[in-house]
């Protein structure tokens, strides 16, 4: 079976790509969107996410890797929400502006495009390799 790929937006004063790369791995928690965390329930081990840096760029900036599946987000009492586990892949050569993905047409459909309030979405092969050409 293929790797899935994702799509996962921090705001870089918080937490950014440069920050991944410096701590080597991280939990990604906070989320508290339903459909943001049902699609971190469906990530798998070894499945890609583009990194997006939100508010201040609006650009992806990065690829990451899911290091762990689901688990309780240890920051909700509640009980309810999940975290996984990213480690840095690369850098984009490129970064890639929410300007240049808004005129591409092969990403007319994109989740982030269509949704994009939810901070974790899923991404399509064929807008993975569009975004990755975009990169260089």
């Amino acid at each position: 079976m293929t790797a899935a790929h994702w799509l996962v937006k921090s705001e870089p004063n918080a937490y950014s790509f440069a920050d991944l790369q410096r701590d080597g791995s991280t939990v990604w928690d906070g989320v508290r969107n339903n459909a943001a965390a049902l699609h971190l329930k469906a990530m798998k081990v070894g499945d890609e996410a583009l990194f997006y840096h939100s508010q201040e760029g609006k650009e992806i900036v990065g690829i990451a890797r899911i290091t762990r599946t689901a688990f309780p987000d240890p920051g909700d009492p509640s009980g309810r929400f999940v975290a996984v586990e990213l480690a840095p892949v690369k850098s984009l050569p490129k970064p890639v502006t929410l300007a240049d993905m808004k005129a591409a047409p092969a990403l007319s459909g994109m989740a982030m495009i269509r949704q994009s309030r939810l901070s974790v979405s899923p991404v399509t092969k064929a807008e993975w390799d569009v975004i990755l050409t975009m990169a260089g």
